[in-house]
């Protein structure tokens, strides 16, 4: 979920060691992942589901993992973390065992004061290394899609499938700064906050129902409240570290089967940016989820999780 209002997790890292905690606790992840998908939930106690840190390529990254069988790594959006997903996570570990970090500067990994988008690449390297899955498909989520665009071009033995999903190849800046700077004039008089709400109003389709909006301010209200919030300078860190990249030149050779999942009415990474990564592409195929913006996991939750098995199942 890219670029969505200023608020997530703080950072909570104190010791090391390659499995610092895991925890068999599904009461607890669903006390700390809001009401997103409240509706929609399975039964929590159903899963064997576990969170642990593990200490890789020099930080702490804190891990969900769920179910069992052939490995699905998933990579979130920039300032949410790994609950972001609990939806699909729940659903799909019936069928796969699914991996969800918090990327590097998110979540309870650890924040370092400055990062790269290669540094995400290596962190996940190192921890399918440390799970010890040779290969895996992978899901990402605005950001999370170019983290999983980078890590299958550094090493493409390791990816089975990608799905990508609010996807962009290319990006001189983060995608919600390139909107805020296309309408400076008309928010020039608005504070930040006041700027990341406009933003946030507009990451939605129009048909949208208030419900799930408000879900989506309730989950960030949660990570506020739990003193989990990023500061102006974690979210600063957490947006150069996808700036100035492209793909474009390389996506040609990556033959790996790809879905690329784009909302219509995504004004962040509209449906055409999706439509260029699979023309470029020589294994992909795009679904546009017509009642949809930013957000389809959100928006047509059943709609994006069938899409996911069907694709995955092929």
């Amino acid at each position: 979920m890219n670029n969505t209002p200023s608020h997530a997790w703080a950072c909570v890292h104190s010791a090391r060691g390659p499995a610092l905690r895991a925890i068999r606790h599904a009461n607890d992840l669903s006390a700390m992942s809001g009401s997103i998908h409240s509706k929609a939930r399975l039964p929590v106690t159903a899963l064997d589901l576990s969170e642990q840190l593990r200490h890789v390529n020099g930080i702490d990254l804190h891990i969900t993992e769920a179910g069992s069988g052939e490995p699905l790594l998933m990579l979130h959006g920039v300032t949410v973390d790994a609950t972001a997903q609990r939806y699909e996570i729940e659903t799909l570990a019936d069928s796969y065992r699914v991996i969800a970090p918090d990327l590097r500067g998110h979540g309870r990994s650890t924040r370092p004061t400055a990062f790269t988008l290669r540094d995400h690449v290596d962190d996940m390297i190192a921890l399918l290394d440390a799970l010890g899955i040779a290969r895996t498909a992978v899901l990402g989520v605005s950001m999370g899609s170019y983290v999983a665009q980078a890590l299958a071009l550094a090493v493409p033995q390791r990816v089975q499938k990608m799905i990508l999903v609010v996807a962009t190849s290319h990006g001189t800046t983060s995608s919600s700064a390139r909107v805020l700077a296309e309408h400076a004039d008309e928010l020039r008089d608005l504070s930040r906050e006041e700027q990341q709400q406009w933003l946030s109003a507009r990451m939605f389709a129009p048909e949208t129902p208030e419900s799930v909006r408000q879900q989506v301010r309730d989950w960030f209200i949660s990570r506020h409240d739990l003193g989990l919030a990023m500061s102006a300078e974690q979210i600063e860190a957490a947006n150069n570290a996808v700036v100035g990249f492209d793909f474009r030149a390389e996506l040609p050779a990556l033959d790996i089967p790809t879905l690329l999942i784009s909302g219509r009415h995504d004004i962040l990474n509209p449906p055409a940016e999706g439509e260029r990564i699979a023309g470029l592409l020589p294994s992909a195929q795009i679904e546009v989820f017509e009642h949809s913006g930013h957000l389809p996991s959100l928006e047509e939750p059943q709609h994006y999780v069938a899409s996911i098995r069907t694709f995955l199942a092929e």
